[in-house]
This record gives structure tokens, sequence and C-alpha cells, in this order.
């Protein structure tokens, strides 16, 4: 490849990673426009977007490890920050939900959905996604940066969800169709649960309760989505891909730990950046019977920056031993004690 190519490559590359970033943020419409406009000029970039995605995915999977499941994580995952960032500052995960809206839909008429829990003051470092009740009491859960537009009429309930992830737990109405379109995919549902999840390449659905059936997404153009069986049952899930002639999908069992890995973005979490270390260890011990205390005052004002769950003590000690150059010392179901490695 000659040096001109490869500058363009780095170029595209660099431009892929920018709009994940801005998208996680929120794109408005004449950026949704700009956006569709750059993957339509090549469609290796949308592969370029998926490739970015995975790589999010897999860093959000940090703050979910639990260190009794495994002794060590990826190593590779947890190299010292470099750049512009302090030297002690910890940077394990990213929060929000990295998705792409393949297909960007006028604004349609909608009902206005309740929201369950208003935003979390800016001085509180806990953050619960969004829920929303729908007209019909439908219940909504939207991780990060995704959305949703909903649309009822007297012959159905639609709901199109533009990019990123949510569960629904459906009130139960067999004579008013409940449907969740996402790209090319509509899942029709009458009263269960499910989770689906929409990117640049693919659609991930997960029946958590009843069953569902996958049709063509209305007015859609693409080639029908072909399955062995349209219906999908609980604790069973089915990842369409969005890629031209790519195989068909099929329909799975979950268990109940892939269910967990599959869901574990609903669960609380905390958002820390450039927090000093004495009150992110605050913020655990205020929720947790397992206590951690710093054992060098020297360690409190280290800033620390990443999202982890609220639950997860163990994890994000085992994660400061690795990334911070922090051993913690433990007698029996004492506290952890936070001490620099000598």
């Amino acid at each position: 490849m000659s040096e001109a190519r490869r500058t363009r490559q780095a170029a595209i590359e660099q431009q892929a990673a920018d709009w994940v970033a801005r998208r996680d943020r929120g794109l408005s419409a004449a950026e949704q426009d700009d956006y569709l406009q750059w993957l339509s000029e090549d469609p290796s970039r949308a592969a370029m977007i998926a490739r970015h995605e995975g790589t999010v995915r897999l860093l959000q999977q940090l703050q979910h490890w639990q260190p009794a499941g495994s002794a060590e994580p990826n190593p590779d995952l947890f190299a010292q920050p470099r750049g512009r960032l302090r030297r002690w500052a910890v940077v394990l995960s990213v929060g929000g939900a990295m998705a792409a809206a393949l297909v960007v839909a006028a604004l349609l008429p909608r009902t206005a959905p309740r929201s369950l829990a208003p935003a979390a003051p800016v001085s509180s470092f806990l953050r619960h996604n969004e829920r929303q009740v729908l007209t019909d009491g439908t219940m909504v859960e939207l991780r990060d940066g995704s959305r949703i537009e909903v649309r009822f009429t007297p012959q159905e309930r639609r709901v199109r969800l533009t990019g990123g992830e949510a569960h629904f737990t459906v009130s139960k109405n067999p004579a008013w169709p409940f449907i969740v379109e996402a790209g090319r995919v509509a899942v029709r549902a009458v009263g269960t649960a499910f989770a689906v999840r929409l990117d640049a390449a693919e659609v991930d659905v997960v029946v958590t309760e009843g069953r569902v059936r996958l049709e063509q997404s209305a007015g859609s153009e693409a080639e029908p989505v072909p399955l062995a069986t349209p219906d999908i049952p609980a604790r069973h899930r089915v990842v369409v891909s969005l890629v031209p002639a790519a195989p068909a999908p099929a329909v799975t069992p979950v268990t109940p730990d892939e269910m967990r890995a599959a869901l574990a973005w609903q669960s609380p979490r905390f958002q820390f950046f450039e927090t000093p270390l004495a009150e992110a260890v605050a913020e655990f011990n205020r929720r947790n019977d397992q206590q951690i205390v710093i054992g060098e005052p020297s360690l409190a004002a280290v800033p620390i920056g990443g999202t982890f769950r609220v639950d997860n003590v163990d994890g994000f000690v085992a994660l400061l031993e690795l990334s911070l150059g922090v051993r913690a010392e433990r007698r029996g179901n004492g506290p952890y004690v936070l001490k620099r490695s000598r």
C-alpha cells in the first residue's frame, strides 16, 4: 500500500471514530444527513463503524468484570493511559451506547411518554438508565444515548429504535399489536419482555419473557430477513446481520450467565471523571457492605475516571490494582486497604 493510500485510509478510520463519538452524544438532523451521506460514499465505511463499535463494547465489559470469575483480565485492555491524561488517571471504560442508525426516518407523530426518573443532579456520580412509561403502560428502559420514536394508531402500537439499545416490557393487549422497528427488522409482541440493540452492522434481539416474532420493517426495500423460524421464545436470541449477502440468522438459546451479561447495562453505575479517589471510594462505601479504606493519604487525591457497576466492589479494587499502581490488602472479611505498590 502506498504512503498516500495509507494516509487516506487513516483519515477515514479517524472519521469513523469521530462519528461513533459524535453519535454517542447525539446527532442533530443535519448531522444525521451528513452521517448517512458519509456512509453511502463507500460501502466499507459501515464495516469501519462496526469495528469501532465492537472495540467500545469490549471496553464497556470492563465495568462488569468480576475478579472471582477470572484471575486476570486481558492485560492489553488495562494499558497505562497516555497522552494528555495525567499519569495516575485511570480510564477503564466508556459509558454510553455507541450505536448507528442506518435508516433515519422523518420524525413521526407520536404519543408523549412519561419519564420515570429525572436526570441525576450534576453533583451525583450515580447514573441510571432513562425509563419511560408509554401511554399504553409499556415500560421502556433506554441505554445511554439510545433513542426511540413512538407512533400509536388505533390499529397498532409502533416504536422505532433509531439507535442504541432498549428493553421493552410490553403491556398485554392482543387486539393492539406492539411492534419495535430496528433497521430492516421489526419485532412483534403482544405481552412480553425483550431487548433490542441496533448498530451499523446488526440487530440483536434477546427475549426475556414470552415470545416475539421477527418481520420485515414497514416500508423497508431491503431483502427480507430469512429465518428458519420467525418466532423467538423466552431465553433465546437472534442476531440479524445488516451486511448484504450475510448468512441467515439463527435463533439460539441463552444461558442464565449470557442473559445477565446481555442485560448488564441495566445495572446502576458510577460515572467518574477526574474524580479524587477518596470521593470515588466514599461513593462505593455508601452503597456496599464491603468497605474500602485508603491506607495512605497521598492516594486520596489521585484522579480516576470511568464507569463502574455500583455493586462490583471487587472488580473496582482489582482494576485499581492493575491500572493505578496500588495494592489492596484484606484480612478475612474486613475492608480493602489501599496502599501504593512498592
